[in-house]
């Protein structure tokens, strides 16, 4: 009995958590759906009159969201191509690979997680500055090319891999790229689907390093369009509200997809990412 009892304030807990978090989205739908009459009424409703789904329509019209959108694709499929590969030859070298200072090399690597980006961020810009590379693809994407986090967990996963698989591999001719792409990635399928759910997620939510290095419609992400967006129409936001959360949930329902088809992997992955 007491057991059960648990088992259903647990169950309780549980649902009254995900309401708390699932009603902030909830709301930013219904407000991206209601007519500016709605908006503007005293008394607020927890559900439209009417599904105006034109907003979503008008959303961009109020800006070139068709251009921030294809800026924002680009630039998380570059940075999801360079950071996973190059997290993967690196893992790969940290874990199987035998050299001097491996492990030293390794916790500086670490460190660099405890830095937050907008330390780094003004010797940065100005060598993309010098470079010339500001208000470009380049600024967007190379700058996160390779990650620490990403190199830590995919370490461990390959970590955790029996030698013997690529001494095998070896003793049949394979190369170390063979080996790598054809036998430990295939292995680590896990953590590496993890790793691009959460870089998809970061890239596309990217605001702070798009802000600053972009200054142009023709280049700016979807993050800072909304924001600008939110800025041109300044002191009459309660009558465009509604455009506004429907440009939000076009930026991010990708995410939510995304998160919903991988969530099995990113389990795995972190139940796997044990320090060794």
């Amino acid at each position: 009995m007491a057991i059960r009892i648990s088992k259903t304030i647990q169950l309780l807990i549980a649902i009254v958590v995900t309401l708390i978090m699932f009603f902030p989205i909830y709301w930013l739908f219904v407000t991206s759906l209601k007519s500016t009459a709605e908006l503007r009424s005293a008394i607020p409703s927890f559900w439209p009159e009417m599904f105006n789904w034109s907003n979503y329509a008008a959303a961009f019209k109020k800006a070139p969201f068709d251009r921030f959108f294809v800026n924002t694709v680009i630039q998380t499929v570059g940075i999801l191509v360079l950071q996973i590969n190059i997290a993967i030859m690196t893992a790969y070298a940290f874990a199987k690979g035998n050299f001097w200072g491996r492990d030293k090399i390794f916790l500086l690597i670490l460190a660099a997680l405890i830095i937050p980006d907008q330390v780094t961020f003004v010797p940065v810009y100005v060598m993309l500055a010098k470079l010339g590379w500001l208000n470009s693809f380049a600024a967007l994407i190379v700058p996160h090319a390779a990650s620490a986090y990403a190199i830590f967990l995919l370490r461990q996963a390959f970590k955790s891999i029996n030698n013997d698989v690529i001494e095998a591999a070896r003793v049949d001719g394979a190369s170390r790229l063979h080996i790598l792409y054809r036998i430990l990635v295939p292995m680590a399928k896990p953590t590496i689907s993890t790793l691009i759910v959460l870089t998809f997620i970061s890239s596309w939510n990217s605001y702070f390093w798009p802000l600053i290095m972009t200054n142009t419609d023709s280049m700016r992400v979807l993050t800072v369009g909304i924001a600008f967006m939110r800025e041109a129409i300044a002191g009459d936001e309660a009558l465009n509200f509604h455009f506004i959360s429907a440009a939000s949930i076009m930026v991010i329902l990708p995410i939510v997809l995304v998160f919903v088809f991988a969530q099995k992997h990113i389990v795995a992955a972190m139940a796997n990412s044990t320090f060794k």
